[in-house]
């Protein structure tokens, strides 16, 4: 599988997932949230019932129970629906609050509410009947009363129960003038008949003339024979109902996410994904041969950090390539003639064609030696540039390095008719390797001998820099054009094109100097003027222990 579908589904899969994880929590606490108005009406719901059924047990009938209603509406917030069990509505706080609004559906949380008292004769052992004759008149009489008290807006309060059944009398805070009292208490007495039936109900409950009536034969009369007055059983609804979750546009949503996350981690596949493509197809080509092959780069990301750091390769690559083919181009021309000249005369002395002599076989010796230095040359490079070349570093005092170099050098200067002199201060040690740095130097006082002419001077100094030491090369010659300046430092350069023996050797001994300077730490630079002369500078390190202290 390619990487592109290898990111494509992870990204697809940590998107799913995450979208999945997402919705479930919404879910879930948008159940919870709708779950939670039920628990409250639930804690709120006998209490509710219970002020219900006070109400009508107090005032013997629901009128006037809207207030009531309203006002624990308001107090816990909830939505109250209070209906008779015949399913007709006593009071609805919705559309108490606003009749003309579309009233809501009823929550699921409900209970009965019975707002009749229930005849207890436990421990009547005499006279049950007579009891509940009495309880039936009294209570219908009460609940006449009560009602008579509500309607014209006289509080009510309950008097201590018998057997089961409290009493009712006007509350004496609200109750105002007597008269009002007293005209809700001259309700003419009961009709003989509905007396009657009450005696009769009554002795249906007596199986023996010996035997107490049944109790519970009794409480059901009771039940019975106050139906007519007494107010309705209801049932009290609170909360709103119909609050469901709609998964649908929750699944909708959740899936549209994940497309949008799907199709914008394709497009950043498609955008991280097409440099790369893009850098391969560039590294194979270079794999195979073609060191021309470069990466366009667009951006400051890390990908064109990566692009711009496989062009550097590449030019790396390109350069080096062609430094090896002028390499090559280079010892095939510095060996070629050489090596012609010395076949033309071995070939000659073998055929005879010129006599052998000492001034012959001198001047193809010399010719030899050139070739064998160029070859050691060659490799000394070769060595210093793989990072290979020995280096056996010791503390060097400079100014008995420079002096050591005049000494060795004074001879071809005397013979050249040039000055070689020794410029030098107190100077501090550095930590070199005194073999290679009297290479250094040697192969600089050679070329300043053969660009300066008799008369000339040739001067070797050195000073203290800070931390550094700076070892000078300078000579009064012919100097080196400012074109050339660049190339001084390259493999098989010469001021001279003509590379005759006279006036150069093997081209290799700047880059030798190079590499051994930078091999040290140190920099070497060259400054020249034509006619005036050149000078190279090189500055090296200062050995550790000199600079701590």
């Amino acid at each position: 599988m390619s990487f592109r579908f290898r990111v494509l589904g992870l990204v697809m899969l940590v998107a799913v997932s995450a979208t999945a994880v997402t919705a479930w929590l919404i879910l879930r606490g948008a159940t919870q949230q709708i779950n939670e108005p039920d628990s409250a009406a639930s804690a709120q719901l006998d209490e509710i019932a219970y002020q219900l059924s006070d109400y009508g047990l107090r005032h013997g009938t629901w009128e006037g129970v809207s207030n009531l209603v309203v006002g624990l509406g308001r107090q816990t917030g909830q939505r109250i629906h209070l209906i008779t069990e015949n399913g007709e509505v006593i009071v609805d706080t919705d559309h108490e609050a606003n009749p003309t609004r579309q009233v809501r559906a009823i929550g699921a949380v409900n209970a009965p509410i019975n707002p009749r008292p229930s005849l207890d004769l436990t421990g009547v052992d005499q006279g049950a009947a007579a009891i509940t004759l009495k309880r039936i008149q009294t209570y219908r009489a009460d609940v006449r009363l009560a009602a008579c008290l509500t309607r014209r807006g006289v509080d009510v309060v309950l008097t201590p129960a018998s057997y089961g059944v409290p009493g009712v009398q006007a509350d004496t805070a609200t109750a105002g003038s007597s008269p009002i009292v007293d005209s809700c208490s001259g309700y003419p007495r009961e009709p003989a008949a509905a007396l009657e039936e009450d005696r009769r109900r009554v002795g249906e409950c007596v199986v023996a003339v010996d035997t107490e009536p049944d109790h519970d034969c009794l409480a059901q009369v009771f039940a019975d024979r106050i139906d007519e007055v007494a107010p309705k059983r209801a049932q009290v609804y609170v909360g709103v109902g119909g609050r469901s979750l709609v998964i649908g546009p929750l699944l909708a949503a959740a899936a549209g996410v994940a497309a949008v996350t799907i199709i914008v981690t394709a497009l950043l596949s498609h955008r991280v994904l097409r440099p790369i493509g893009t850098l391969t197809a560039a590294s194979q080509r270079l794999g195979r041969g073609d060191l021309t092959s470069r990466v366009p780069v667009d951006g400051n990301d890390e990908l064109a950090t990566l692009a711009r750091s496989f062009n550097r390769m590449a030019d790396s690559l390109q350069r080096g390539e062609e430094r090896q083919r002028r390499l090559v181009a280079d010892v095939a021309h510095e060996l070629r003639t050489p090596l012609a000249n010395l076949r033309g005369y071995l070939e000659a002395l073998s055929d005879g064609v010129i006599d052998p002599d000492p001034e012959l076989f001198a001047s193809l010796h010399e010719e030899a030696v050139l070739q064998q230095r160029i070859v050691d040359d060659l490799q000394d490079l070769a060595l210093a540039e793989a990072g290979s070349l020995a280096y056996h570093r010791t503390v060097v005092d400079l100014a008995e390095l420079l002096e050591t170099c005049r000494t060795a050098h004074r001879a071809g200067a005397d013979a050249a008719g040039v000055t070689l002199t020794v410029s030098a201060g107190p100077l501090p040690p550095v930590y070199v390797d005194p073999d290679r740095m009297r290479q250094v130097l040697g192969n600089l006082v050679t070329n300043a001998l053969r660009a300066t002419g008799r008369g000339g001077t040739i001067t070797l100094g050195a000073e203290h820099s800070g931390d550094s030491a700076v070892l000078r090369v300078a000579d009064t010659g012919s100097g080196i054009a400012p074109e050339a300046l660049p190339h001084v430092f390259d493999r098989f350069w010469r001021a001279d094109s003509a590379r005759g023996r006279k006036t150069g050797g093997s081209g290799l001994g700047l880059a030798i100097v190079r590499q051994i300077v930078t091999d040290h730490g140190g920099v070497i630079r060259v400054a020249s003027e034509l006619g005036v002369g050149t000078t190279f500078t090189i500055t090296l390190p200062v050995a550790p222990a000199v600079r701590r202290h």
